[in-house]
């Protein structure tokens, strides 16, 4: 019942994470079609990154650590340590890529808006972090799906 439960509290914290992320791309598009609301828009995307999916993300790896040990599997199997260094890489670059180059976006925007070439370049270096981030993460959902030895 505890590693059921686990998995479950797991799997609620990759949904939240994950889909928190998918909203990105509606508050980006909202942003682009309205200046006006851009800022207000980035600062949505800080904030839901900052207090929901980073942290349902960090949460992932103690409820993850314990479903291997009560589950009696090892930290040693290859698609479970696969997904932990994936995980480690998905949030080195989440905490130091892009969550700063967020913060920069709304800085830019606040200063000389949307449409500015400062802009289009960060927007340029958020594109591939999230680029990024989205096929780690796509990685790590496979192999907990698949579980390839």
């Amino acid at each position: 019942m505890l590693y059921l439960t686990l998995k479950l509290v797991h799997i609620l914290l990759a949904i939240t994470a994950v889909g928190a992320n998918f909203t990105y791309g509606v508050w980006f598009a909202r942003a682009r079609r309205n200046p006006a609301f851009a800022e207000t828009a980035l600062r949505g995307i800080k904030f839901i990154d900052d207090y929901i999916a980073n942290p349902a993300y960090v949460l992932m790896l103690p409820t993850g650590a314990a479903m291997v040990a009560v589950g009696g599997l090892g930290f040693g199997t290859r698609w479970i340590s696969w997904a932990m260094g994936l995980w480690l890489v998905a949030i080195l670059l989440a905490y130091a890529v892009y969550s700063p180059i967020l913060k920069r976006q709304i800085a830019i925007i606040a200063q000389s808006g949307i449409d500015s070439p400062a802009y289009a370049a960060t927007q340029g270096r958020a594109n591939g972090a999230v680029g990024a981030l989205g096929v780690i993460v796509l990685l790590i959902v496979v192999l907990m799906v698949f579980k390839p030895v």
